[in-house]
């Protein structure tokens, strides 16, 4: 696929259907050209949020254990194929690629089996109808389009899973659905991400209706000088600077990260004496503050940083005195 190839009135056809986001509507994919079209565009941008919550994952210092990799609801199957590339063959020993739409299946699975030579790739039917264990669960951007049925289906998925990693668009309706599912399946996982507690999430806590847990990812900073991304920005009415996110990463083996770490959610807001930031940790939600002139290079990173927003915090009430954004340790 080239910029050239894409078929415009097609993409324009399938960005009606996301923002429809209705169950039961049926596939989204009529031809190849759909998904081929998707997957170069829609779908890299998707990817994009992918390479956040994997460097986010890597960094807390967290990896696959070895096994089949499901990636369920695939579409072009970006998020599989994002997901072996972070890892490697060497902890993924195939994967599965499993849609609706037979299309979408087999289109995913060439793709991967192109990118991945050498690794097993499969349609997921086969995996979903046995009993056989799963080593890593991979869900994306479905959440506002399943009927009660998938959900059914994805919990007894995730019963037979090592691992789940979750990612969805940031919007506040899917993401606090994201954090309902995540207070009911880590009775029987580990939280790995985005908190830094396995305490139930203090977003869907009563008088927090008004958040919503969510992030950003860092867009690569070569598209905005390229005039092929700009044009289709223009022409699917997409801010190309945003990329907002939100998911959940749970694993059985998790017994915990590191303690006394706090989760920025959202973008800190910079005003010119202080940034005020939306802080989780054990303790809920808090609004903090750093002021500016007590913390000039903090101030300077939380406007600058691609990061994730994991940090260690000192603190007075609700005034941070001092903060070290997390690293692993070697």
């Amino acid at each position: 696929m080239t910029w050239e190839e894409i078929d415009w009135a097609s993409l324009g056809r399938l960005r009606e259907r996301f923002l429809e986001g209705a169950p039961g509507t049926g596939p989204y994919w009529e031809t190849r050209g759909d998904l081929a079209s998707y997957d170069f565009t829609y779908g890299e941008r998707i990817g994009w949020k992918w390479d956040a919550v994997l460097e986010e994952l890597q960094t807390r210092g967290w990896t696959p254990s070895d096994g089949v990799v499901l990636d369920w609801g695939c579409g072009s199957g970006i998020a599989g194929r994002r997901v072996v590339s972070r890892f490697g063959r060497g902890k993924i020993t195939g994967l599965a690629v499993w849609d609706h739409s037979e299309l979408a299946r087999a289109f995913a699975a060439e793709t991967a089996s192109r990118e991945f030579p050498g690794l097993a790739v499969s349609d997921g039917a086969g995996l979903i109808s046995e009993e056989t264990p799963i080593g890593l669960l991979v869900v994306s951007h479905v959440l506002n389009e399943l009927a009660p049925a998938d959900l059914e289906e994805l919990a007894r998925l995730a019963a037979r899973s090592s691992a789940v990693l979750w990612t969805e668009p940031g919007s506040r309706e899917v993401s606090r659905a994201l954090g309902a599912i995540r207070d009911k399946w880590s009775q029987s996982f580990g939280v790995v991400a985005p908190c830094t507690h396995a305490l139930p999430c203090p977003v869907l806590a009563p008088g927090d209706e008004r958040h919503w847990c969510h992030h950003f990812a860092p867009p690569p900073p070569l598209i905005f000088a390229d005039p092929n991304w700009v044009r289709f920005g223009q022409r699917a009415g997409i801010d190309l600077r945003s990329l907002p996110y939100s998911f959940i990463a749970l694993d059985r083996r998790w017994s915990g990260g590191e303690p006394g770490l706090s989760r920025v959610i959202g973008r800190p807001e910079h005003f010119k004496p202080y940034v005020r930031l939306l802080n989780c940790d054990p303790s809920g939600l808090h609004q903090l503050t750093a002021m500016k002139r007590g913390n000039p290079s903090l101030y300077k990173e939380l406007e600058k940083t691609k990061r994730p927003l994991v940090y260690r915090w000192s603190r007075q009430g609700d005034t941070i005195t001092s903060g070290e954004a997390f690293r692993p340790r070697s």
